[in-house]
This record gives structure tokens, C-alpha cells and sequence, in this order.
């Protein structure tokens, strides 16, 4: 059994995180991946769809304001996770766009914690991603939760270091959701940022299995986070159809395009293919950066508009 710093922070026996995939719930996965000794993640952004008035059908949580549904959620997954000791935690996006339904969220959890001495020892960790994790400091440090924060850059690395982050997700293009809109991939993106920090940094972006992970560590991450290749899992709460697909599809078989906040990794079909060329369309014009760089894709240009998500660097 492999055992990393990762294992030592959390309390956990595989150095192996759930990624918090959305907008659909992962609420039986989390406690199927906690039960088994990795870290179990319970996803968020479809509670904050639900509130928004978004129709994400069976698979969608239960409506209601998101303090009150993920409190819920935190219970439940306690009660499921009580025999084995599984450790879990939550994932929250914290784009510009979600800022007000994220406090809910990281209150619900934080004040979880203070109810119950069991989800005190349990519930360890809060993920967040899709945004700037600086005005996050305030709010979630004197919790005293194990806090980590997804990136795509070196630059926004030691953006989380400023912040004070417990530790660093590097999630690389390979990513099977949010993905970065420049393709910096895992074995460019990993080491790069481990030699930039110091804080101890998961891999994240088409780590899938043993190999992969050898991988990572070799790369110098601590641990890996995985989230499609749970998908196909029996434990999954996603649907048969959509298990199917991601098994039997290839490494071409996928396609980038507009997201909610942000850039995403959609499987091959006729929709997906055209909001490919959509975005391909509405990303063809292009600004100049100053005298001697070259110029850059509009989309960029949102970084400045107070729209971090995963395009926050």
C-alpha cells in the first residue's frame, strides 16, 4: 500500500482524492470512495444550480436553499461513512458568479463542524476551485479544516500559497471537467508547480489508475484526484449510459468548450461538437497584448471583468 504525506494530512489510507464532479450530486460516491480509505467528495454546484432555478433532472439534489440541503447532505454522509471512519469532504466553485451561494456552503460545512464532534473528526477538507482563493482566507482559515484549492497555473499556485491554503490541487488541460482554456498539460503543469511552492501539491488531470499515480508521485505530487474514472464505477451515482460511454470511449473522443464558468471537457456528440464550433467561433477574434507579446484570444480578456473561474491564472 502506498502511503504519501497526502495519507498523513487527512487521515486517509490511499493517496487518492474524489474529484467533486457536478453539476450532478456524488453524494453515494463520496461515501463509497470514503469507505474504501481515500478521500470521499461531495459536490456542490449542483445544490448552487438548484437554487439558481436550473433543471438538472434524476440525478440533481434535492431543491432547497444550499445551507440547508448540504447540512443535510454532511449528516447523511456521516451516518453512511460511521462504521467504516471514512474521511470526506466538500467542493465548493467559487467563481465571481458564485460568490453568495459559496458563503452558504463554506458556512454549512464550517458550521457542521462545530455541532458535532463526530463531523469534526470526519469531515476534514474543503476544496475549492473556479476562482480566487485569496478573499477565501478570512472565511475559511480559523475553521481550522484542512483546506485545498485547484489551479491550473504556477502564477495561481502561489496565489494559494498567499492565501494560505493547506495544499494545492494541479489540475493539467487532461482534466475531464473544468479545464484551463490554455492547454497546459499534467506533465508540463505537475512539476512546475511543485518547484515553484511549498505547499504539498495533488495532481490532477488524467490520473486514472496505479500507473498514473506512480506517475504523479514521481512528478512530485503527494496524491492524485480523480473524478471521471469514478464515474464508470458501480458505486457512481451517474447513469448507466453515461458509465457506458466513458468506458468505451478513446483519448479522442472528447471535446473542450464553454462551461458555466469556465471551459469544459464535454464527450463527443452532435451537440457537443457544435458548441465546440461555437466557441471556436466566438473565440476567433483577438487583442494585442503590448509591444513584443503576442496576442491572445478575447476569452482571455474575462480575467479582467471579475469572472475568475478556471480561467483565472
Amino acid at each position: 500500500m502506498i502511503k504519501t504525506k497526502l495519507c498523513d494530512m487527512l487521515g486517509i489510507k490511499h493517496p487518492i482524492i474524489q474529484a467533486g464532479m457536478g453539476p450532478f450530486q456524488t453524494n453515494k460516491l463520496a461515501q463509497a470512495v470514503a469507505n474504501a480509505g481515500a478521500l470521499g467528495i461531495i459536490s456542490t454546484s449542483g445544490i448552487v444550480a438548484r437554487s439558481l432555478g436550473i433543471e438538472l433532472g434524476p440525478l440533481a439534489p434535492e431543491a432547497g436553499e444550499p445551507y440547508e440541503v448540504l447540512k443535510k447532505i454532511l449528516y447523511q454522509t456521516k451516518e453512511a461513512t460511521k462504521e467504516q471512519g471514512g474521511i470526506f469532504g466538500v467542493n465548493v466553485m467559487v467563481s465571481a458568479e458564485l460568490r453568495e451561494p459559496a458563503k452558504e456552503l463554506v458556512r454549512a460545512v464550517v458550521e457542521a463542524r462545530e455541532e458535532d464532534p463526530d463531523l469534526r473528526q470526519r469531515l476534514k477538507v474543503i476544496i475549492t476551485s473556479a476562482g480566487d482563493p485569496l478573499p477565501w482566507s478570512d472565511v475559511i482559515k480559523p475553521s481550522g479544516i484542512k483546506w485545498f484549492h485547484v489551479v491550473p497555473s504556477v502564477r495561481a499556485a502561489k496565489r494559494c500559497e498567499e492565501a494560505g491554503v493547506d495544499g494545492i490541487i494541479a489540475s493539467g488541460h487532461e482534466g475531464g471537467g473544468h479545464v484551463a482554456w490554455e492547454p497546459v498539460h499534467s506533465m508540463v503543469l505537475i512539476p512546475a508547480v511543485v518547484n515553484a511552492v511549498k505547499t504539498p501539491v495533488v495532481a490532477a488531470g488524467g490520473f486514472a489508475d496505479g500507473a498514473t499515480l506512480v506517475a504523479a508521485l514521481a512528478l512530485g505530487a503527494v496524491g492524485v484526484q480523480m473524478g471521471t474514472r469514478f464515474i464508470a464505477t458501480k458505486e457512481a451515482d451517474f447513469v448507466p449510459m453515461w458509465k457506458e460511454r466513458v468506458l468505451k470511449s478513446g483519448e479522442r473522443d472528447t471535446v473542450v468548450a464553454r462551461g458555466f464558468v469556465g471551459p469544459l471537457r464535454y464527450l463527443k456528440n452532435q451537440a457537443s461538437i457544435k458548441l465546440a464550433e461555437f466557441t471556436m467561433e466566438k473565440n476567433s477574434q483577438t487583442v494585442f497584448r503590448p509591444a513584443g507579446r503576442e496576442s491572445r484570444p478575447r476569452y482571455l480578456q474575462q480575467r479582467n471583468r471579475g469572472t475568475l473561474g478556471p480561467a483565472w491564472e
